[in-house]
């Protein structure tokens, strides 16, 4: 097998999704390796997901920079650092500049809790209720300068039931999240899906 690539996994709070990668990349046949977890929130409990898992962790509070550009520019430095082939972010609460997301495109993914292009941004369980969709679910997708709207790479549909408030919905979306995300890494990583004219390309 060849050399696994190095992961990054930006996050800004609990890490459940970072777990998830975590988990996934102990198999030895996983062509990836978490190598580095950075927060912009020295509080975040991902924080300490990493550290019980044993990878490096990275604190880059956005505060103390001037502009969205010399953090995302610290950002790309720990990144550059620490030899990162892909990033993740996951539940990252941070807009990065079209600098940043130009460098590491093709080689950056998120995962979105809707059915991309439908809600993006914020509150989007509630998004969803308040439409009354009748399914939502969760994407996995490359990321690019526009917030929300790169190139889909994996998506997973979660009915959405009479009664369901955010969080219940969240919840059981969540578990979609937890299964696709490494999924979509493991296929990125291996060379399986590639960006390609602005497209998530099946080899």
């Amino acid at each position: 097998m060849s050399a696994r690539r190095r992961v990054a996994v930006l996050i800004s709070g609990r890490g459940s999704n970072l777990k998830a990668l975590i988990d996934a990349a102990r198999a030895s046949e996983y062509p990836a390796e978490i190598a580095l977890v950075v927060s912009n929130v020295e509080t975040a409990a991902g924080l300490d997901v990493a550290r019980e898992a044993g990878i490096a962790t990275r604190i880059v509070s956005h505060k103390v920079f001037a502009s969205r550009e010399e953090f995302d520019r610290a950002i790309d430095a720990a990144l550059t650092a620490a030899n990162i082939d892909l990033v993740c972010q996951a539940g990252f609460m941070r807009i990065q500049t079209e600098g940043f997301t130009r460098k590491w495109e093709g080689r950056m993914l998120n995962i979105h809790p809707s059915l991309l292009p439908a809600f993006k941004g914020i509150r989007v369980h509630q998004q969803a209720l308040d439409a009354g969709v009748k399914i939502s679910g969760c994407t996995v997708h490359f990321v690019v300068a526009e917030l929300d709207s790169g190139p889909i790479i994996a998506q997973a549909a979660v009915p959405v039931l009479p009664g369901d408030t955010a969080q219940t919905l969240a919840e059981r979306i969540l578990v979609e999240e937890h299964r696709i995300y490494p999924q979509a890494l493991r296929d990125v990583a291996a060379g399986r899906i590639m960006l390609r004219d602005g497209r998530a390309v099946l080899l």
